[in-house]
């Protein structure tokens, strides 16, 4: 019986043979399609995963089509590699990419089993078998895996594949490559490993998922075995090695190092910049970004707070579709540190940082305030803050509009000052029928804003805005006159460690200092005395503006300190209005707050007190501190005259 599968086996064998010469001499037909496949390999090209990093090196999240980190051969162990060569293919040095030996054992097994039971791939074969074949075990198939293997071992050295299959192979828990397994189940570099870790690592290739230590531990630890028992079979190990290896049970990991740890930041960049960086989840770029993870974990867990508050308060209300929004910028860079688009990301990836377009209500009347500062108004300038109703026509239809003051009531004549600081509707009104609605638009749009309503109600914010944008108009204030685009990306480098894209702070200057201070002064007293009280931080000023819509529908707040500018916003995704009084001095106000004093007690390098620029002067009426310039001065009729007199500054 032994003569008789010998005679056959080396039937096989000679066919096989003849086969291959016959492939290469005369099927040049064949040869020719299956020559692009081989190419594919010879000249590699594999999916690389693109790494995000945060501003301090931390990595963020790891985005890919297949997870893989790319390894050069002279990275790779060498036990490593003999562990390899070990349990697949022990004379991978000596033959050119064939094993007749191999071939002839596994012919006897198959006959023996009346079927195929048993491979005979090299570690060439299997590249070609993972790279550009089918694991169906046809002869056709096979033929063409032999002819590739021979061409491919014509092109490359033996160190060339091995790279080549250590970085394409699939090691299970979507881990390509050899690099990418190590650090997803051992969290440890190639160097680090031990030979039981590495055991366990060459032995998955033969069956990803069964074998996958995750999964199906002891399993994994058995194959593991199997391949050091070679090892020592083979004299590659000694007997203490041997012994040590067989009994460590290395510790694995279930969660991976690349778990996404800001996902509304890492869907931004891919939404926005794949254009810019095209095959951004295949090419292996590294992305560093402006986000610090630190206050990014801070930001997420104030605004998950402000929403568990809200429905605390809410309790019996409406608020399926309750959520919130918040964004950090540094205004004199425009580098966004942080920025959240929801309070919880697995059931909503809408980012509302970027996407969503809110009116700001109250938060945009800075813009105008600082239109008429500009325009010669001065903080002590008198705005009547009176009721009126307007009427007006839709589609030949008459209406009327009657809008209020938050507090249902009137002062009759306020200071421009106090007209911001306790946000009256009417004084606002009335503040740009006297500048002129049509001068106000003209400004606003020098600022860049667009798609202004022509109407009054300009005055309340109906103008519809996303967080981060909002937050780059404020920077006009926290910068001192500056406009500040915010940017996410600082620079990213190719998978050869080449710089392809960096991005500079990009500003523009659209007041003056001393004019664009007026407003900061106006809006540090907001917080100190006005409707954002409830954002204030002890030993920190901090300047800026509630905006709350019509029906409670928004809630806002928009601060800033000398160094740091948070934007923050409430509301339900369908527009529904949130409970009565969920104003955004209640609302968003405190979860700004509490966002920098966190901040200030992580980088305490940061400036506390705003600073007054050059030409800017101040007046004391009454206890209270007025600032103005020689564009912004008050008239006569603004102070009396023992006011005057008891200011030594003059004009």
């Amino acid at each position: 019986m032994k003569k008789v599968l010998k005679f056959f086996a080396s039937v096989i064998l000679l066919a096989t043979l003849a086969t291959v010469i016959f492939g290469f001499f005369y099927l040049g037909e064949l040869y020719s399609k299956v020559a692009p496949k081989a190419q594919k390999i010879i000249e590699y090209h594999p999916n690389l995963a693109t790494k995000i990093y945060d501003r301090n090196g931390n990595l963020i999240a790891t985005i890919y089509k297949e997870n893989r980190d790319y390894v050069k051969y002279d990275e790779i162990p060498g036990r490593m590699i003999e562990a390899l060569l070990a349990i697949e293919d022990t004379k991978f040095f000596e033959h050119r990419g064939i094993n007749f030996d191999a071939i002839f054992r596994a012919a006897i097994k198959d006959i023996k089993a009346g079927k195929f039971v048993e491979g005979a791939s090299t570690i060439t074969q299997q590249l070609v078998k993972n790279m550009v074949l089918t694991r169906k075990k046809k002869l056709s198939r096979k033929f063409q895996e032999i002819l590739i293997a021979m061409k491919v071992e014509s092109a490359l050295t033996k160190e060339q594949i091995l790279e080549r299959y250590f970085n394409q192979i699939y090691f299970g828990h979507r881990y390509y490559g050899i690099k990418s397994a190590a650090k997803g189940y051992f969290h440890k570099p190639l160097s680090k490993l031990t030979l039981k870790e590495i055991a366990m690592l060459v032995g998955l290739p033969r069956a990803p998922s069964y074998y996958d230590p995750t999964r199906n531990y002891q399993e994994a630890l058995k194959r593991a075995d199997r391949v050091i028992n070679r090892m020592y079979e083979l004299g590659w190990i000694d007997e203490k090695t041997f012994v040590q290896a067989i009994a460590e049970q290395p510790k694995v990991y279930k969660k991976t190092v690349y778990e996404n740890r800001a996902p509304y930041i890492v869907d931004e960049i891919v939404r926005s910049y794949s254009s810019l960086l095209p095959h951004i989840k295949t090419a292996g770029y590294k992305i560093y970004t402006t986000v610090d993870l630190e206050l990014q974990d801070i930001v997420k867990e104030e605004l998950q707070r402000g929403y568990e508050e809200i429905m605390k308060r809410g309790v019996g209300y409406n608020y399926a579709r309750l959520n919130g929004a918040s964004v950090v910028v540094r205004p004199q860079s425009g580098e966004i540190l942080a920025f959240v688009g929801g309070v919880d990301y697995q059931k909503s990836a809408f980012n509302r940082v970027t996407q969503a377009k809110r009116q700001p209500g109250s938060a945009f009347k800075p813009f105008i305030y600082q239109i008429a500062l500009d325009m010669g108004y001065s903080q002590l300038s008198k705005i009547p803050d009176i009721a009126k109703t307007y009427t007006y026509y839709i589609n030949g239809q008459k209406k009327i509009w009657k809008p209020k003051n938050y507090e249902k009531n009137f002062e009759g004549v306020v200071t421009l000052k106090e007209a911001l600081v306790h946000s009256r509707n009417l004084a606002t009104i009335n503040l740009v029928e006297q500048l002129g609605l049509q001068n106000v638009i003209k400004r606003l749009q020098e600022y860049g804003f667009e798609n202004l309503p022509h109407n009054l109600s300009l005055a309340l914010g109906t103008v519809s805005l996303s967080p981060l944008k909002l937050a780059g108009f404020y920077t006009i204030f926290s910068n001192y006159g500056k406009k500040t685009e915010p940017i996410l990306i600082r620079r990213v480098l190719d998978f050869q460690g080449n710089e392809i894209f960096a991005q500079e702070t990009q500003s523009k200057k659209l007041e003056e200092p001393k004019q664009a201070f007026l407003m900061i002064d106006i809006l540090r007293d907001v917080v100190n005395r006005g409707t954002g009280r409830k954002a204030r931080v002890p030993g920190v000023e901090v300047a800026g503006k509630t905006g709350t819509t019509n029906n409670y529908m928004d809630a806002w707040f928009c601060g800033f300190t000398p160094d740091l500018e948070v934007v923050t916003w409430y509301g339900q995704d369908d527009n529904t209005p949130l409970k009565h009084s969920e104003s955004g001095g209640k609302a968003a106000a405190p979860v700004v707050g509490r966002i920098i004093k966190r901040i200030y007690a992580l980088w305490p390098q940061l400036r506390k007190n705003f600073t007054v620029p050059a030409g800017v002067y101040s007046l004391t009426i009454d206890g209270k501190r007025y600032y103005f310039t020689d564009i912004s001065k008050p008239k006569p009729l603004d102070t009396t005259p023992q006011e005057k007199e008891s200011e030594d500054l003059l004009f």
